[in-house]
């Protein structure tokens, strides 16, 4: 059996040879295994690739549709993100916009009120160089000076710039540091108003005060001072704190005041409230006395003043002469007409100054000092009289002394 299978596995097996025919052609031609061989390999191969590019093809597509799908969503999220940043964008840019327009608004409103406190400080100059003629500005405060806020104004401006898009905590940290900015620019600029309106209130009670004074010592020398429109009083409920609105009553309350200051003081100035002999002593004073020629009681008329000879005698107030010359008993005399039936007298002058008629203002001098007519020395004799009757001169020169200053 081993014999036979040998003989079987060693038998040599022969090439196939293929005959092909066509009419008379015959042709024929031997095929070796070893081309079977290849055939088949390359047949295997082809096959073999065939079914690997058909798989490729197919895996690729699911790659390239995979790819695509990945693409679409990347480029949806990159979409959605872009269009979350424009409406972030869009809204800072409105809300910068809007802080813009605002801070804007209030820069135009500041600059408004700086133009406003430059017309008040002209008028308020105005106001104090007359309150300062009529002496009111002794006891009143310097005036502040004025503080540019243009500059202040203009960093506010500037500090618009820090609002451009960017994230979102930046503009708001810009902004409120310009609402702090315009908050100091409010605050200083109300102190500033406020500061004015205190000055005029000042003034005013100065004016006032000084019309209290002039009305008392006139009313201590009996006399009354009518200040027409003046007004005295002042309160009611508190409403609206206005500084506009305080400025401009401030203002016209003051020029009530000044101008009763003035009217006062016309009305003081006509009363013989100088003094007729400045720097000296009183040697007999106004009433009944021991006559000095004849030792008997008698009735002064007015004031001695121990001057010596040759003293400048002066007009105690403004008016005008109605006599000038010799008057019996008084010498050389001087009478001045100050209206209102006021007249004074200056007698025993060595010489006049002045004629009948004259107008002389107060303190102009009018004679000098001398011992005419019933005298035993050189003096001045000086006299009030109120409607022709004889009143006590040292009212008048006490009522003068107490408001020297304010007239």
């Amino acid at each position: 059996m081993s014999a036979n299978r040998s003989a079987v596995f060693g038998k040599r097996s022969e090439p196939h040879t293929f005959i092909i025919a066509h009419g008379d052609d015959i042709r024929h031609f031997t095929v070796r295994p070893w081309i079977f061989g290849i055939a088949g390999s390359v047949f295997a191969a082809v096959a073999l690739g065939y079914l690997v590019a058909t798989a490729y093809l197919v895996l690729r597509d699911d790659l390239i549709g995979g790819s695509i799908a990945r693409q679409a969503r990347m480029q949806q999220a990159y979409e959605d993100r872009i269009a979350a940043l424009r409406a972030q964008v869009d809204r800072i840019t409105s809300r910068q916009l809007l802080d813009q327009q605002l801070m804007e608004d209030k820069v135009a409103e500041l600059m408004s009120r700086q133009d406003r406190l430059a017309d008040r400080s002209g008028r308020l100059g105005q106001v104090i160089e007359r309150a300062g003629a009529a002496g009111l500005t002794k006891s009143v405060p310097s005036p502040t000076p004025k503080p540019d806020q243009r500059a202040s104004l203009a960093e506010a401006t500037f500090s618009l710039a820090a609002l451009s898009p960017q994230p979102e905590p930046a503009p708001a940290s810009a902004a409120d540091q310009s609402d702090r900015l315009f908050v100091s620019i409010n605050r200083s600029l109300r102190d500033i108003e406020s500061g004015q309106v205190a000055k005029l209130r000042s003034l005013t009670e100065n004016a006032w005060t000084t019309i209290e004074a002039i009305d008392g010592a006139v009313k201590a020398a009996g006399l009354t001072l009518d200040v027409g429109d003046g007004k005295t009083g002042t309160g009611g409920p508190l409403l609206v704190d206005n500084p506009a609105g305080d400025f401009q009553a401030e203002v016209e309350e003051l020029d009530v005041a000044l101008n009763a200051l003035d009217k006062a003081r016309a009305v003081a100035r006509r009363a013989p409230l100088g003094n007729p002999a400045p720097g000296v002593d009183l040697s007999s004073p106004f009433g009944s006395r021991t006559d000095p020629l004849l030792g008997t009681p008698a009735f002064h008329s007015g004031l001695d003043f121990r001057t010596p000879f040759g003293a400048s005698i002066h007009a105690t107030a403004a008016g005008v002469v109605v006599k000038a010359g010799w008057n019996g008993g008084y010498g050389q005399m001087v009478e001045i007409d100050h209206g209102n039936g006021l007249t004074t007298r200056y007698a025993h002058l060595s010489e006049v100054k002045v004629n009948d008629g004259e107008k002389v203002a107060a303190g102009a001098v009018i004679g000098k000092a001398g011992s005419t007519g019933r005298s035993t020395g050189p003096h001045l004799h000086y006299e009030v009289r109120r409607n022709g009757d004889a009143v006590d001169p040292i009212r008048f020169l006490k009522a003068g002394k107490r408001i020297a200053d304010a007239l």
